[in-house]
């Protein structure tokens, strides 16, 4: 990994500021623990009988973004990016993926997300999570996903160990 170039949160910042900038940081630490490896790295499991990998990470945090930012604000029927149905299990297939494909598809949904949490007025924001069948509020949805982040982060930490041993942050 090269130097720590992840954006750092302000200390003083407001509730919208600090939780769009945690989510920043928590994103660009994905990317930071898959840097400088080749598909096959990134595609290298766990332990048996585990599928998790780098790239699996990567595709799952898609499939989140899509489906907390996306589908609860724009489009409720968007489908998955991976699989026709609810699956977020599909994600972690990666034996025909690659970095290519894996990142497009993921920074394309971190912009979406991104430009819906910009035009939105408030974190009070309500959106329809069709999963739940409930309303939630981009507030909510922002710290579920910060959370998700910081959950597979710490996959990401062993997995990226694993490969290469490479540790930190």
């Amino acid at each position: 990994m090269t130097a720590d170039s992840r954006p750092e949160p302000p200390l003083l910042g407001d509730e919208r500021a600090t939780l769009r900038a945690f989510l920043d940081y928590q994103r660009a630490t994905l990317a930071m623990k898959c840097e400088g490896l080749t598909d096959e790295e990134l595609r290298q499991r766990s332990m048996p009988p585990s599928t998790l990998t780098l790239l699996g990470l990567v595709r799952h945090l898609a499939e989140v973004e899509r489906t907390w930012f996306r589908r609860v604000f724009e489009d409720h029927e968007a489908p998955m990016v991976w699989s026709p149905a609810i699956d977020f299990q599909a994600a972690y297939d990666v034996s025909g993926s690659t970095r290519a494909e894996a990142f497009a598809a993921w920074e394309a949904e971190v912009e979406t997300s991104r430009r819906i949490e910009r035009e939105a007025e408030s974190l009070d924001l309500v959106g329809y999570q069709p999963r739940w069948e409930e309303e939630v509020s981009l507030r909510m949805v922002l710290v579920h996903v910060l959370l998700e982040y910081g959950r597979h982060n710490g996959h990401a930490d062993f997995l990226r160990e694993g490969v290469d041993g490479v540790v930190g942050a």
